[in-house]
């Protein structure tokens, strides 16, 4: 009788045999960036409860319980893409995703403004850990042809959560509590954390480790935070004119001194070569535009309904879902078009989209409430230029980049959004953060909306990722 033996497989053999499904990988990897996600669109939602808990507190104050955390998140994102590549991206993972839920906790049981943008700014390290990793982990996990639709999933999660997040973050707060907007990330996080340990594999060896440069991390963070800081305060009358001037012109000199010392630094914070891609060049100012009209757009939603229309929270929350409810399947069927055409046509088209839909918020709703006719329509084009822009930024940040530099090449991107955001949110409430709110104080508000919206289409049409032969 002859027994057939099974050949050993050799590493050769293994590593031209197909690998296992990426799916559970990147289901894992998405669950912890969804909470990210969330929970800044939540707290859009929760902006005026905590404005009643704490009392006495003004606008530009709790606007740094967004703001810090946005600072800190946009400026440890560069420095933890690399720590992703030196040290292990499952490793860097799992470490980001802990301290985001330990963070989450005492955000949750802050007794002051003070300790919960404290807080905050830790709960930040933590996700600026896990983000750069988590798009590594999918990046790695599918091959390159399956890459761009695995990546416009991987934005389009961050869309369901910001469709999710007003309304659940409504809800919450209303029945809860503002706490609970923390306490909520507990449950999803803990199940991606214990699935992870085992799910997850690294996907290349740790590469050459390198120390975190302070000095740039510290400039990047003084840059933004100051001009940040005199944005908001222009709105206050708290400071005058000069000292606003300042602290702009400080913040300005400090991003100088920045780019000078990248410029001189062998490991420098960001690697300035990454800029001398073309696409990627114009992909990150694009993303710095529309990062700015993004958070523009969900704190100013919650001020008009809630200020102007005088809904109630979970009323404001149920009403701005229909719109970014449109983000994910528009995201999903822009990915799979753009791997054959490319992404300028989603960016420019949806760039343009959103303008109209600025425009739209400027000339049709008014004082008296009228949602299906004056406001759903407009929330229906931003919700689908949404879907087309942001997933395809992403994308097309990393599109021509090689694979050692996916992890500090998104991260770079990524924080260059989130800087965006917090010029955003100082524009928002310094334009319409008062108490008391006129319908016409959002008319500069929209028409500055409509204006970053076509500078971005201005900036994307330079931007090349449509396949060429083989390089498809």
């Amino acid at each position: 009788m002859t027994i057939n033996k099974v050949p050993t497989t050799t590493k050769s053999q293994s590593e031209s045999m197909p690998a296992k499904s990426p799916w559970p990988a990147f289901w894992i990897a998405c669950s912890a960036t969804f909470l990210v996600s969330l929970d800044t669109t939540m707290l859009f939602a929760a902006f005026e409860a905590l404005r009643q808990s704490f009392a006495g507190t003004s606008a530009a104050e709790l606007s740094w319980v967004l703001n810090g955390y946005t600072v800190v998140y946009a400026a440890m994102l560069i420095p933890a893409g690399g720590l992703a590549d030196a040290y292990g991206r499952r490793r860097i993972f799992r470490l980001g995703l802990t301290l985001f839920l330990v963070t989450s906790v005492a955000c949750g049981a802050a007794p002051s403004v003070d300790w919960l943008i404290a807080a905050r700014a830790f709960q930040a390290i933590g996700a600026a850990l896990l983000t750069p990793a988590s798009m590594s982990i999918v990046l790695a996990a599918f091959p390159t042809e399956k890459r761009a639709v695995a990546v416009s999933l991987w934005g389009a999660v961050g869309g369901l959560a910001a469709a999710v997040g007003p309304s659940l973050g409504s809800w919450v707060t209303a029945s809860a509590g503002w706490p609970w907007v923390f306490y909520i990330n507990l449950p999803v996080g803990l199940w991606a954390l214990w699935r992870s340990a085992s799910q997850i594999e690294e996907a290349v060896k740790p590469t050459e480790r390198r120390s975190v440069d302070i000095v740039g991390l510290l400039l990047l963070m003084l840059a933004v935070g100051a001009i940040a800081l005199a944005i908001v305060e222009s709105g206050e009358l708290r400071w005058s004119a000069q000292q606003i001037a300042w602290v702009g012109v400080g913040g300005l000199l400090a991003g100088a001194c920045f780019v000078i010392w990248a410029r001189t630094r062998t490991h420098a914070l960001i690697d300035l070569s990454l800029f001398q891609h073309r696409t990627y060049r114009y992909v990150n100012g694009a993303t710095l535009v529309f990062g700015m009209a993004f958070s523009m757009m969900f704190l100013g939603f919650f001020f008009y309904m809630t200020g102007i229309w005088h809904y109630t929270l979970p009323q404001a929350g149920l009403a701005v879902t229909p719109g970014p409810l449109m983000v994910m399947p528009t995201a999903i069927i822009t990915g799979r078009l753009a791997s054959r055409l490319g992404h300028r046509p989603f960016l420019v088209g949806g760039s343009l989209l959103y303008a109209l839909s600025s425009l739209w918020f400027f000339l049709v709703p008014g004082n008296e409430p009228n949602y299906l006719l004056h406001w759903l329509p407009g929330l229906l084009m931003s919700g689908i230029a949404v879907g087309l822009v942001l997933p395809s930024l992403s994308a097309a940040a990393v599109n021509r980049l090689p694979v050692a530099h996916y992890a500090v090449g998104s991260a770079v991107n990524q924080a260059t959004r989130q800087i965006g955001s917090v010029l955003g949110v100082a524009f928002t409430v310094a334009l319409v953060g008062d108490a008391t709110l006129q319908q016409s104080d959002f008319h500069a508000f929209y028409l500055l909306h409509a204006g970053l919206a076509l500078l971005t289409g201005l900036l994307c049409w330079p931007v090349d990722t449509k396949p060429r032969g083989a390089q498809s």
